[in-house]
């Protein structure tokens, strides 16, 4: 079982960054995929960037091209999402997801694990 932790969100200015942590428990993490997605209110859940297992960043969503990136660091078991630039476009729940394939993919039924969420607000 594998249990994920979001943090690093909350309130911050249009044009500003942030950065968001996963931490995961478990011992096979380094093989899992890894993504994040972001959730706004009233509307789908939206593909944001993926990472493979080996570190290799495989998908990116094309509304954050540019400003956002994705990373991991395999010995502390987690993931980052480094956002720039951010836009009141930005403003969701984010969400980890990992796991259990190695790759990674835009498609959030491929995940079996998710954290709970972390709250991004961007104000204009």
């Amino acid at each position: 079982q594998v249990q994920l932790v979001e943090s690093g969100g909350g309130l911050v200015q249009a044009g500003g960054s942030l950065r968001l942590s996963c931490a995961a428990s478990g011992r096979f993490f380094s093989t899992y995929g890894m993504a994040w997605f972001r959730q706004a209110p009233g509307k789908e859940r939206e593909f944001v960037l993926g990472i493979t297992g080996s570190g290799g960043v495989s998908d990116y969503g094309d509304s954050v091209q540019g400003r956002f990136t994705i990373s991991r660091d395999n010995a502390k078991n987690t993931v980052y999402l480094q956002m720039n630039s951010l836009k009141p476009d930005d403003t969701a729940v984010y969400y980890c997801a990992a796991g259990p394939y190695s790759g990674s993919t835009s498609n959030p039924t491929s995940y079996s694990y998710w954290g709970q969420g972390t709250q991004v607000t961007v104000s204009s």
